[in-house]
């Protein structure tokens, strides 16, 4: 009788519960595998260095190859990189010659202080281990790191600047982690979730080994659970198994270590939440650290079916690095497939080894290795989609269907996109012009509180950079309550009037926020201007200043603070009398009196003077704590800054425009605020890479001086998305938004006591000062006869409002305090309301949008009908050849004359047709009489092109670049002796 019948399903059923015992009893089946031997070089507490296959000492042994370092992710051991002696990554380097390192970070659950550590601490451990491979070795290192090791290894390659390292090889590893998130996570939502998760969960707690385990095997549990059938359906067949049983213990328990919180906390703040493996500006220790400084070439290992490190994700690389040769190698592999299994022990480490050779330059570049392309910065996929997975796991989908769930997951995206930045913008916009709707005279308002709300709120938040260092909102505060103890001590207080004589640095912001808090009024004033009449117009008593400023500011003949360390001095000397060391006040030791009460400024308060030249006058501008806060949140607002914001103040801060805009915004923000130490062309790139810079604050022509100077070169991709100040000619403008494409310009128009503020927030229309802004006051233009000077009435005799494209005057219905010297007008548009006139001329277009025409005190007069100025330098600022243009009135043989300079760009030139067809159809007002090209123009502190030098040449010598207005013709023609003598009378 034939029992095989019977046997078979017997034995294997035995074979099933023998085998099954086994992997109860020890977690898996004996393989009898060993490791690969390794030798520690250096053991400290943060990390081990492992060599594998450690070379024989002997003279006549062979030599190792280049050295690879490679990089464990924290959640995941060390050991991954010898799951199996014949597959895994040391084993194939070792026998492709390579000589193959790990650093292995431990289990921090088992180390002393392990689970306090951050990212950085890994970053600056890694840069550690490379110098001692490099000693050790003698060569260049190939720095390798999987996943968030990956990410590691690009994170201390810009941290050292490239320094010993020959290449980069990141297996799956995201750099743009918004370009496209895990199981198709909104890059709209992303950002929120990450920042509450940091903030509220992870400085809370910490990822113990099973549960990363969970989390990784719930990214993709599909094969997950595919894998597990697929043992227990083999589990009778040992010989099956065995050969991917060391793979499977290392995934199902023995791979996994715990996950410190302050780390993962670092991880989503810095590089999910903010993205700053792409925009730059993430902080190693309190230094700025950019991808942009990565020059060594770059292989990314690109997994087609990646849904963690997403291929969009992965390929941000390419734009974060523009300086590298980036290149990669995609596979059809899942997650860990590309480091472990067939195809990375096929494909993916055979690539590695021939890649190091040929960096070496003893071999060829490997088959399947491509330049990376560079990718839009907005892809149009969304990341690996469920039906990539589906296909990929089970086989059961056609190519076909991939496609189409792609695609059509790519038209579901853009059709919600716009809906879901609306409800982001308007998330951060509605309480901002809440708070702007509610501040009275009465209201608690001051740069000094909200700094204070911003430390309460975001201890460890990044407030201020700069020289490439990093400060928290909590030390910025502490240093301004002790700045405030220094006053104190002094006999500062509230109410005094202190002038601020300061560069732009960090010691500058805390005097003026210092003085904010105390109550006390900050007059700025200006290093290059006359300081004897700023002093006597700001009514200063003290003046803070730091030590550059020192001998300035003992000439005014009154008591000096000095405030500012870093620098070698010695202030006791007798002739030194006059001058008080603030850094030598021990705040801890400064007795508060009972007046004090830390930011008492209501809105109505005068908090800053300010200083301004008005036609050739030094003038004194007041600015209230409702002013500050009016410009302040409606910056905000505008630009929309956020937390992953940092600005760049290119303007000092003693300039309306650095107080009000760049550090008010910043601030009412939350966003960090970047401080320049002057504008240069190459500082600027290094600093808006190094500081992750997304928004750029300027005045007037400031721009100008980094884009149009020789050395300016932009390669690659920037972080900036806007740029926001105000005065930028038109010209200018166009020229800066195809640099720096897709950043976008915010133009603010703001009279100097805040009462009006205009903001073209769309950026559309270039020149535009574009709409009211939302949570400002109330807005109108009065018809306006400029021949007579005289604002038009209606037939009731109340002031008649302007018609679309009408000149008129911009009126602006006051909120909160009134400066004195403001020209106020009642019974304007109805009985007993009142008004504050700008006295500046403004046409509004048929769509709403406001374009400023002139001054209504510097209108030129002639005999042909009026020329508005700011209308004639936009109309000519739009020829390309055109760098800058100024309009102003010049008298000739008792008429009065239009006449505009220009200044070209370098090899520009302009056609006197084109010219003519430039100014033949102007918006408003009369072409000027004459147009001349001038080598240079003079340019005022804050970067304004000054009129009064042109003006006091008087009319232009007749050459090439010279035209006069035809008045027969109306054309342009150039202007010779003759026609020159004719206009100026002989």
């Amino acid at each position: 009788m034939d029992l095989s019948g019977l046997t078979r399903p017997v034995g294997r059923l035995v074979a099933t519960a023998q085998n099954g015992l086994e992997v109860l009893r020890y977690g898996g089946l004996e393989t009898g595998a060993v490791p690969s031997p390794f030798q520690i070089i250096q053991s400290v507490p943060m990390y081990r260095l492992r060599r594998y296959f450690p070379p024989d000492s002997r003279p006549e042994a062979k030599k190792p190859g280049p050295p690879v370092l490679m990089v464990h992710p924290m959640m995941m051991s060390a050991d991954m990189w010898d799951v199996t002696r014949e597959e895994g990554a040391v084993g194939i380097l070792h026998r492709a010659g390579i000589d193959p390192w790990v650093i292995d970070f431990g289990s921090p659950d088992k180390i002393e202080g392990g689970m306090d550590r951050n990212l950085a601490d890994h970053v600056v451990a890694l840069s550690e281990a490379i110098d001692t491979v490099k000693e050790v070795t003698g060569r260049d290192v190939h720095l390798a790191g999987y996943s968030q090791g990956g990410m590691f290894a690009y994170q201390s390659a810009a941290y050292r600047r490239s320094k010993d390292l020959a290449s980069i090889i990141a297996f799956g590893s995201p750099v743009d982690t918004l370009a496209a998130l895990p199981m198709n996570m909104p890059a709209s939502i992303a950002p929120a979730a990450a920042d509450f998760m940091a903030d509220h969960v992870f400085s809370r707690m910490d990822i113990p080994g099973w549960l990363a385990r969970t989390g990784f095997q719930m990214l993709d549990p599909i094969k997950t659970a595919q894998s597990r059938i697929d043992f227990l359906r083999q589990l009778h067949d040992r010989e099956a198994l065995l050969p991917r049983e060391q793979q499977r213990r290392f995934l199902q328990s023995e791979g996994w270590i715990a996950w410190s919180g302050p780390a993962i906390a670092e991880l989503l703040k810095q590089f999910i939440a903010h993205n700053r493996m792409m925009s730059g500006g993430f902080s190693i220790h309190g230094d700025l650290v950019t991808l942009s400084d990565i020059e060594c070439p770059v292989l990314a290992v690109v997994g087609e079916v990646d849904d963690i490190g997403q291929p969009a994700s992965v390929r941000g690389i390419k734009r974060a690095a523009p300086k590298a040769d980036v290149y990669e190698f995609l596979i059809r592999a899942g997650h860990f497939g590309l480091v472990v299994g067939s195809k990375a022990s096929t494909q993916t480490w055979p690539a590695v080894a021939q890649w190091v050779k040929w960096i070496d330059g003893t071999g060829d570049m490997p088959d399947g290795v491509t330049p990376m392309p560079l990718q839009p910065e907005e892809p149009n996929e969304t990341g690996v989609s469920l039906s990539s997975r589906l296909v990929h796991g089970t086989n059961a989908a056609t190519e076909m269907v991939f496609t189409l769930a792609r695609s059509a997951t790519g038209a579901l995206v853009a059709a919600n996109k716009s809906a879901r930045a609306i409800v982001v913008e308007t998330y951060r916009t509605l309480p901002r012009l809440a708070r702007l709707g509610q501040i009275n005279d009465h209201t608690r308002i001051s740069l000094g509180r909200i700094m204070s709300e911003q430390a309460r709120d975001l201890p460890n938040g990044e407030a201020l950079l700069f020289d490439g260092r990093v400060h928290t909102y909590e030390a910025v505060d502490r240093r301004i309550n002790n700045v405030v103890r220094g006053l104190i001590e002094v006999g500062v207080r509230q109410g005094a009037h202190v002038g601020v004589l300061m560069e732009t640095r960090p010691s500058a912001l805390v005097a003026i926020a210092a003085l904010s808090r105390l109550g006390a009024v900050a007059v700025l004033m200006p290093p290059d201007a006359d300081l004897v009449t700023a002093a006597r117009l700001g009514a200063v008593s003290d003046i803070i200043a730091d030590p550059s400023n020192l001998d300035a500011a003992r000439k005014l003949n009154m008591r000096v603070l000095v405030l500012g360390g870093g620098e070698v001095r010695d202030l006791d000397l007798p002739e030194h009398a006059d001058v008080i060391d603030m850094e030598k006040i021990d705040p801890d030791v400064v007795d508060l009196p009972g007046w004090y009460r830390p930011n008492p400024g209501l809105a109505r308060d005068l908090a800053f003077i300010g200083f301004t030249s008005i036609a050739g006058t030094f003038v004194a501008r007041q600015i209230t704590n409702h002013r500050w806060a009016l410009s302040a949140l409606g910056t905000a607002s505008a630009a929309n800054l956020g937390r992953g914001d940092t600005v760049y103040c290119l303007t000092p801060l003693h300039h309306q425009s650095g107080l009000l805009v760049a550090l008010g915004g910043a601030v009412v923000g939350g966003s960090r605020i970047a401080l320049s130490r002057g504008l240069r062309p190459d500082r600027f790139l290094q600093e808006i890479r190094q500081y992750g810079v997304t928004v750029v604050s300027y005045t007037w022509a400031m721009l100008r001086d980094v884009i149009d100077d020789p050395s300016f070169s932009l390669t690659g991709s920037h972080p900036v998305r806007l740029f926001i100040g105000s005065g930028m000619p038109t010209g200018l403008w166009q020229r800066v938004v195809e640099v720096f494409e897709p950043a976008r310009i915010v133009e603010f128009f703001a009279t100097s006591d805040g009462q009006a503020v205009l903001a073209n927030v769309a950026g559309a229309k270039i020149g535009s000062k574009g709409r009211p802004l939302p949570g400002s006051g109330e807005i109108a233009l009065a018809a306006y006869d400029a021949e007579d000077d005289l604002i038009l009435e209606d037939e009731r005799g109340f002031v008649r409002r302007a018609d679309t494209n009408e000149v008129g005057v911009l009126l602006a219905h006051p909120r909160g305090p009134v400066d004195p010297t403001a020209s106020v007008k009642r019974g304007v548009f109805a009985p007993a309301d009142t008004w504050v006139s700008s006295e500046y001329l403004f046409r509004r277009d048929e769509d709403g949008d406001y374009w400023l025409v002139d001054n209504r005190s510097t209108v030129i007069h002639t005999p042909r009908g009026v020329v508005y100025a700011a209308t004639v330098n936009d109309a000519v600022s739009r020829l390309g050849a055109v760098d800058l243009a100024v309009t102003y009135g010049v008298d000739a043989d008792g008429e009065h004359l239009a006449v505009t300079a220009l200044a070209l760009r370098p090899g520009g030139t302009i056609p006197s047709a084109d010219l003519s067809e430039a100014l033949a159809d102007l918006a408003v007002g009369n072409p000027p009489d004459i147009v001349h090209v001038v080598p240079e123009m003079t340019f005022s502190a804050s970067c304004r092109p000054l009129i009064s030098p042109l003006r006091d040449a008087g009319i232009p010598k007749p050459s090439r670049n010279a035209w006069y207005l035809d008045r027969d013709t109306n054309r342009y023609k150039r202007l010779t002796v003759a026609v020159r003598t004719e206009i100026a009378g002989g």
